[in-house]
């Protein structure tokens, strides 16, 4: 499963519990009688009550903990939130004209041509591209090429780098691409022996 799919799951869960659980306070704050396993007995219940706020009082340890507790979570979701946030896919390539001036050229762009490069290489039967990095420094690729059942991923990875890599980064002026590849095989049924 990938990280994104990851993220979007937990989101769900995490708003899908907060929204019945918000949900359920509020009716039972309206006036709706609350359930027997209910943890509060009506609306005007305090969410801690006097004796429960006041019961590890004596104990030193007791709040130092709830607070680096309660810390720990929101760093967790800070550094969560900035992940999920974090632009990952490359907008734009700065592609060298040779008169100083330069042109952007779209990631997408880039991306799709070097996907269609790979896809008419022999024994690949799908590629996906994904453009990382800095615009004005050397951008880098995530490949994923899904190879035909009985290919060799060797020469595969080599034809690769040989033809669509290079021709990518030579469209494109660049010095280096450097890419990240990863290999799979297509899915097929059994071959029947006989």
């Amino acid at each position: 499963m990938r990280r994104g799919a990851v993220n979007r799951v937990l989101l769900a869960l995490v708003g899908v519990l907060l929204l019945v659980l918000g949900g359920s306070v509020l009716a039972v704050g309206l006036g709706t009688p609350p359930p027997r396993h209910w943890i509060h007995s009506g609306p005007h219940d305090v969410l801690l009550s006097r004796a429960e706020r006041t019961r590890w009082r004596d104990t030193g340890w007791w709040w130092p903990v709830v607070i680096a507790a309660l810390a720990v979570l929101v760093l967790l979701a800070l550094w969560w939130l900035a992940a999920v946030l974090r632009r990952r896919r490359l907008g734009e390539v700065l592609v060298d004209t040779g008169d100083g001036a330069g042109a952007l050229l779209r990631g997408r762009t880039l991306e799709a041509a070097l996907a269609a490069d790979a896809g008419r290489q022999e024994g690949v039967a799908h590629s996906e591209i994904l453009l990382t990095g800095r615009r004005r420094t050397s951008p880098e690729a995530r490949v994923r090429l899904r190879l035909e059942p009985h290919v060799d991923p060797g020469p595969s990875l080599s034809d690769f780098t040989a033809r669509a890599l290079a021709h990518a980064r030579e469209s494109a002026g660049l010095v280096s691409l450097p890419a990240e590849v990863w290999l799979r095989a297509v899915r097929h049924r059994a071959e029947r022996v006989s």
